[in-house]
C-alpha cells in the first residue's frame, strides 16, 4: 500500500527507564492495542488534537520500513501507521524532547 521510511510516536513515558529492547506503547495505545504513529505532516496536528499543553513528551523517531505498519484511516479520512507490535528498540532513530513553546505549542525538530 504506503510506503514512508519514517514514522513518529508521542509519548510522555520515560523512555530509556522503563524499556528494555522494545516499547509497548503509550498510554492510549496499550488501550487501543496498537502503537499509533504519524507522519511527519500529520504531527502538529497529532500534538494539537491530543497532547495539547501538555509537558514532558518526547519525539520517538522510527525507521518505518523494518515495521509491519498499517496505514488505516482515521476520522479525518487521512490513512495513520499503525504497529499491532511491541516495537524492538532496534527500529527507533533518535528519541527528542517537545518542548512547549512560548505560544503554548510543542515546538518540533528543524529536522524531521
Amino acid at each position: 500500500m504506503f510506503k514512508q521510511k519514517t514514522a513518529y510516536e508521542i509519548s510522555s513515558r520515560g523512555w530509556r527507564s522503563d524499556v528494555c529492547s522494545w516499547f509497548t506503547g503509550a498510554e492510549i495505545d496499550l488501550k487501543d492495542g496498537f502503537i499509533h504513529f504519524s507522519t511527519a505532516d500529520q504531527l502538529a496536528e497529532t500534538l494539537r488534537l491530543h497532547f495539547a499543553g501538555r509537558k514532558g513528551l518526547r519525539l520517538i523517531t522510527v525507521d518505518a520500513s523494518v515495521l509491519d505498519i498499517r496505514w488505516e484511516p482515521a476520522r479525518s479520512g487521512d490513512l495513520f501507521p499503525h504497529l499491532y507490535a511491541d516495537l524492538p528498540l532496534s527500529a527507533v532513530r533518535s528519541v527528542k524532547p517537545l518542548p512547549l513553546g512560548n505560544d503554548g505549542l510543542h515546538q518540533l525538530p528543524s529536522q524531521l
